[in-house]
């Protein structure tokens, strides 16, 4: 059913709930990954783990939690955590290749085409990618933050046509399993709403990261780039094979119908918003449904400091996101001419880059 499988592994996976790597776990996991492989399917692993694997290496060492100390536990586990991957997929006579990627990886463009022909070629050799976020150089302002978001980022550079996010709770529920006893498993959303949002809560186990928000936000980004995804239990027996086969386990998020093509994967996957547009409601017609470019016309309202071809985040009055795209002119550009019609442009700024704002070419609509 699907070709190219991104697993993404958690941390509360690798470890069944422990302070330390479950190997047995591990080796199960590969064994499924290699049935995949055996059967012609290219499989990307995103593992954490390299934090936990450091600390535990260093006994668990009292030390204040920050950008630094993760940096220490990341370049102490990494080497380690990648030669056991590499032990265990020996055990079936397949290789495997480190990826480590920070967010200014896929900022860049031509980093961003550097990276997809990394996981290309190592695909093409019948390679598997285990990918990490690289913890161990990445500061505040380049981290992806947690691997849920790095997997879709990774499934949005390889086309992959199947996210596989493994954790461990079966899935997303109408409330907190953990506190709601009457809450029920949601096994297909079509629609991510503030609703859901509010269902997801905080983060998890406290193990990782990551919770159900930021499964959310990795499930947006990688359906709107053409992947199914699902989340479900990685305690599940034969989990991978049986959701790659099709069988309904976890919730499952249908990818939208339209993959997007190669620049405006980069537009979602890439730079962080620099910056804000708030439109008004002709504007959010005009994208939504009748698929425009933004027009200064449309905008009410612009945040933060940018520059012409930065990214910046379209949102209504109440702050949702609607599309993300490349800007055509600079914040204070912006600020002259929003809410004038575009042959006006001219007159305001001295010159002009065209009449749209965002071109619809350079945006990504992110509703449904």
């Amino acid at each position: 059913m699907y070709q190219r499988i991104v697993v993404k592994l958690g941390t509360s996976v690798l470890t069944g709930g422990t302070h330390t790597l479950d190997r047995p776990r591990m080796i199960e996991l590969v064994r499924q990954c290699a049935q995949l492989h055996a059967a012609g399917r290219d499989v990307i692993v995103t593992s954490s783990g390299a934090v936990g694997v450091g600390r535990a290496r260093l006994n668990f060492p009292n030390l204040p939690a920050s950008i630094v100390t993760k940096q220490l536990f990341a370049a102490v586990g990494q080497p380690r955590l990648m030669r056991m991957w590499e032990q265990f997929f020996d055990i079936y006579g397949i290789q495997v290749g480190q990826i480590l990627l920070t967010r200014a990886d896929v900022e860049n463009r031509q980093r961003y085409l550097n990276a997809r022909d990394a996981f290309s070629v190592l695909l093409e050799h019948r390679i598997i990618p285990i990918v990490n976020e690289n913890d161990a150089v990445a500061t505040e302002e380049i981290k992806v933050g947690d691997n849920d978001n790095l997997s879709a980022l990774v499934a949005t550079l390889t086309n992959a046509d199947l996210l596989l996010m493994l954790t461990d709770q079966p899935g997303l529920f109408t409330a907190d399993p953990r506190t709601n006893p009457g809450a029920e498993l949601i096994p297909e959303v079509h629609h991510i709403d503030a609703t859901l949002r509010a269902n997801a809560g905080g983060a998890g186990t406290g193990l990782g990261v990551g919770g159900m928000a930021t499964k959310l936000q990795a499930a947006n980004i990688a359906r709107h780039a053409g992947a199914d995804v699902v989340i479900c239990a990685g305690s599940e027996p034969d989990v991978i094979a049986r959701v790659v086969g099709g069988e309904a386990l976890g919730t499952r998020f249908p990818a939208l119908e339209t993959p997007l093509e190669s620049r405006k994967r980069w537009i979602l996957a890439g730079p962080r918003p620099s910056g804000a547009l708030i439109v008004d409601a002709g504007a959010i017609d005009a994208l939504s449904h009748w698929g425009r470019s933004l027009l200064p016309a449309g905008v009410v309202a612009v945040k933060g400091q940018f520059d012409r071809g930065d990214t910046v985040t379209i949102q209504d009055g109440r702050g949702r996101e609607l599309a993300r795209g490349t800007v055509a002119y600079a914040s204070n550009d912006l600020r002259r001419i929003m809410g004038r019609h575009s042959n006006e442009i001219q007159a305001q700024l001295g010159y002009t880059y065209g009449p749209a704002v965002v071109h619809r070419n350079n945006m990504t609509i992110l509703t449904e």
